[in-house]
């Protein structure tokens, strides 16, 4: 399973409708809102801050 990273919930890797690739890594989302949200800024959710 994988950890949304907006909300926290889990998603499983093998039937969720909603996913991004960030710096070579996929993140999966339970709803698009999610989604729309860590595409707009996914260093807010991640933790880290590279430049």
């Amino acid at each position: 399973m994988a950890i949304d990273p907006v909300c926290k919930m889990k998603v499983d890797e093998k039937t969720a409708q909603w996913k991004s690739v960030h710096a070579g890594a996929a993140y999966y989302f339970c709803a698009p809102g999610c989604k729309k949200s860590f595409d707009a800024d996914p260093h807010k959710y991640l933790g880290h801050h590279a430049h």
